[in-house]
């Protein structure tokens, strides 16, 4: 299989997580695309969804499946996303695609979050990938120093405006062998909406597509 191969099967493997009848947390991403694809064949038993990117709103739209305000909902049994990287212990590096902010809010508020990658994703430490972070863009330079002072390489991602009208900084050039504790750091810099290292919200199971098929890991 290839990469989109191995995507697709995660994504058809993570139907086994949806119980019929339950509100769905939705992610962002060129995964949970192939998710959405999917759910067309099951849009009788999903009431509703709680999406966390204006991308996947249409998407899953486009389907038939209502999209709801995270503050009309309850309950979500469950959140599915994908992830730029993610440990064995299901701390995740997120926010390639900018929504961040609006994934860790719907993945705080879910019971369960199940992310779904292809075994590129899978690292012993976050910091291969450059860490998103969400800044009010009156922040921006202000935010740049602190992470500087942190050992970091910021860097603006050009013509990016996220669905809340922030900018984001990528950083690169730092390991993370503390992901809570940098997770709290960084979200105390005066600024920053959010960082886009998910420890404090991780994932409580990781589906992995690989070229054999897919693997399921149990996080501690």
């Amino acid at each position: 299989m290839n990469q989109d191969d191995m995507k697709r099967a995660v994504a058809q493997a993570a139907l086994k997580e949806i119980a019929p009848g339950a509100i769905l947390g939705v992610g962002t991403g060129s995964t949970v695309n192939h998710l959405i694809d999917l759910l067309a064949d099951r849009v009788g038993d999903i009431p509703g969804a709680v999406s966390s990117s204006e991308a996947s709103t249409r998407r899953l739209q486009a389907i038939g499946i209502p999209v709801l305000d995270l503050n009309d909902v309850d309950s979500i049994p469950v959140y599915i996303d994908g992830a730029d990287e993610v440990t064995p212990e299901g701390f995740m590096t997120k926010g390639g695609g900018g929504a961040l902010t609006r994934e860790k809010i719907v993945a705080s508020a879910s019971d369960r979050f199940v992310c779904i990658v292809d075994g590129s994703k899978l690292v012993d430490q976050l910091g291969r990938f450059p860490i998103p972070i969400e800044v009010i863009p009156m922040a921006r330079e202000h935010v740049s120093r602190q992470l500087t002072a942190l050992g970091g390489q910021p860097k603006l991602r050009e013509n990016v405006v996220t669905d809340n009208h922030n900018c984001i900084i990528d950083v690169s050039g730092m390991t993370i062998p503390d992901p809570l504790s940098f997770e709290r750091e960084v979200n105390q810099i005066a600024g920053v909406v959010t960082v886009g290292v998910f420890a404090s919200v991780k994932a409580c199971s990781v589906l992995i597509g690989r070229e054999n098929g897919v693997e399921m890991l149990r996080t501690p």
